[in-house]
């Protein structure tokens, strides 16, 4: 897959910052996505262990999640663990791994934030210029923002807000299961992001492109 690389990888977390703040301007939300046409979905994952991190990126076919392609890459962690410059860590190995790719997804969901972020550029926002395709972010954990209480019924959401301004949702992708935190990458709206998201889960709190990811790369 051919990839857009913005920038290298050898940079102090200062640096970092200063990277985020710039290219976060070139991040575009507003691109709705139409369901139907999305035929392949990628899950994207980094697992890190002693040292050393594994991507994995599983393309799956939707709706029945078929596993198109699955790709690999391991590298040592070049990065320290610092809250908000996780694309840091994890942006080199991910870099190899979708270089590898044989076909092209419609869209990627990570495991991780896309505009919920402190800089509104997190892995799924940074990584998405590389790929120049619609991402999402699909976080585990608040990283950033409020939210009011939702629904308990899958598919309830409510708006998660930072400074006044909506930087996407918590959604109930499970009954009674604590929500995740959808986000747009890049190339995508809120909207797409959330009904991609709701498409791509079955009986699970995670998409099922990620969890499949999550497995593979959990194999370091």
């Amino acid at each position: 897959m051919k990839l857009h690389p913005r920038h290298g990888w050898a940079v102090t977390p200062r640096d970092a910052v200063v990277l985020q703040q710039d290219l976060r301007g070139e991040i575009d939300t507003s691109r709705p996505l139409s369901l139907p046409d999305v035929r392949l979905i990628a899950g994207v994952d980094v697992s890190v262990k002693n040292g050393l991190s594994r991507a994995a990126v599983v393309v799956t076919s939707l709706p029945d999640f078929a596993v198109i392609e699955t790709v690999l890459a391991t590298r040592p962690t070049p990065f320290p663990y610092v809250p908000g410059l996780l694309s840091f860590r994890e942006g080199p190995v991910l870099e190899e791994a979708f270089g590898k790719l044989g076909t092209e997804p419609d869209v990627f969901i990570f495991d991780g934030m896309g505009i919920a972020h402190p800089r509104r550029i997190g892995i799924a926002s940074h990584m998405g210029l590389w790929l120049e395709k619609p991402t999402i972010g699909c976080g585990k954990t608040l990283l950033v923002g409020r939210f009011e209480a939702l629904g308990l019924k899958k598919g309830a959401a409510a708006p998660l807000v930072d400074k006044g301004e909506t930087i996407g949702v918590a959604l109930r992708t499970r009954e009674r299961v604590s929500p995740v935190f959808i986000s747009p990458g890049h190339r995508i709206d809120l909207a797409s992001a959330v009904a991609v998201t709701l498409a791509a889960t079955t009986r699970f709190r995670l998409p099922e492109p990620i969890r499949l990811a999550h497995a593979a790369a959990g194999t370091l």
